[in-house]
């Protein structure tokens, strides 16, 4: 039988989530709405690291874009985190010249990395 202990902590799952529904401007009340939750379900995941079910735990990172990889897979190089896929979600929107902005960007830090070593 499994131990008390060894049971998964959510809680810095459920920050995330509150993290994520605060920055797309969504209430408790929105989000529990469109996946059909009570708002105090939620509450207690963001506050008190409440296991969700499997559905409400997809539909939450579905609708709030947040990357499970960094919570259940820590120790691997191909984690894409909530942070990357919050960014890539904005630039979907963006235009060519925006694109090619953020480009720029990306190739100054990669040299001034270069520069560093």
């Amino acid at each position: 039988m499994r131990k008390k202990e060894d049971k998964y902590d959510f809680r810095a799952f459920g920050l995330a989530i509150k993290e994520a529904r605060m920055k797309q401007g969504l209430t408790r009340e929105q989000v529990g709405s469109k996946i059909e939750i009570d708002p105090r379900y939620l509450t207690n995941i963001e506050n008190k690291g409440q296991h969700p079910s499997i559905q409400v735990l997809y539909d939450l990172v579905s609708l709030l874009n947040v990357s499970v990889d960094e919570f259940f897979l820590p120790n691997t190089n191909n984690v894409k985190g909530t942070r990357r896929r919050w960014i890539e979600k904005q630039m979907d929107s963006f235009n060519e010249k925006e694109l090619m902005l953020m480009e720029s960007l990306a190739n100054g830090i990669i040299e001034s990395h270069e520069m560093e070593e």
